[in-house]
């Protein structure tokens, strides 16, 4: 064999050589590919559950306050207010156990200069007491809140809150919620996967979101959740983010 016919052999074996590791490599990687996406079959779904709530507890506050030059008047006015005050709420239904009465806060006022500047002599004392009702009876507090100021035609400097509603049984409630809100979102993944032709298998994670209790119909919705006290009638949204299986 001559030197021409060994460097075409040589050259003939580098080339098979070269086109089966390509061919190789390229198994390889087409294989790897092939796992990592059998291996990561999963989907993701948010499901979500909404129910109207009814508040079934009231807190109701109020202050009323009396001033004058000698902090002894003011405390003499305040304490013929609160029998006022506990006499109207009593006639409206309230029984005097359930009627919380606050200490007295005093706050001085100083006299104003000509220059607009405060002095340190003091002009006058006003004296401040809060007033809090709590109660199931939902309709009646809040009828009794809007009424309140009746007492300012008695002489009292009433100022009347807004009531505070809540729900007491939310806490079993939210357990039943992520229970809805999950079964939508498996109800998803069916759909989802059925049009791939592929099944829901195990739930591998789930991810509770926050809860949202928003007056009815709103959308209103926070990253921290919203805890609406404004309103009678609500409407609680619990949300789930579950990861599935692919069959």
């Amino acid at each position: 064999m001559n030197g021409e016919n060994k460097n075409n052999l040589v050259w003939s074996l580098i080339a098979v050589i070269l086109a089966l590791g390509i061919i190789l490599s390229s198994t390889i990687v087409t294989n790897g590919i092939i796992k990592m996406k059998t291996g990561d079959k999963t989907i993701t779904v948010t499901g979500s559950a909404k129910k109207q709530i009814k508040s079934d507890l009231v807190v109701w506050r109020g202050s009323f306050s009396a001033q004058s030059a000698r902090t002894a008047d003011a405390y003499a006015k305040l304490k013929l207010d609160l029998e006022k005050v506990k006499k109207h709420l009593v006639s409206k239904g309230i029984e005097e156990s359930d009627i919380i009465i606050s200490s007295i806060s005093t706050n001085p006022y100083y006299v104003v200069l000509p220059n607009g500047m405060y002095s340190n002599e003091i002009a006058s004392y006003r004296l401040e007491q809060r007033v809090e009702v709590s109660s199931n009876d939902v309709e009646k507090i809040t009828a009794i809140s809007r009424e309140a100021t009746d007492l300012i035609n008695e002489g009292v400097e009433f100022q009347s809150y807004p009531p505070e509603y809540y729900y007491t049984k939310i806490a079993d409630l939210k357990v039943d919620m992520l229970g809805q809100a999950t079964a939508d979102a498996k109800n998803r993944a069916v759909q989802i996967a059925d049009g791939t032709g592929s099944k829901i298998g195990t739930l591998r994670s789930a991810k509770v979101g926050v809860f949202q209790i928003t007056p009815l119909y709103s959308t209103d919705v926070s990253d921290y959740g919203i805890n609406d006290t404004s309103t009678i009638d609500k409407e609680i949204t619990a949300v789930v983010t579950c990861n599935f299986e692919i069959e």
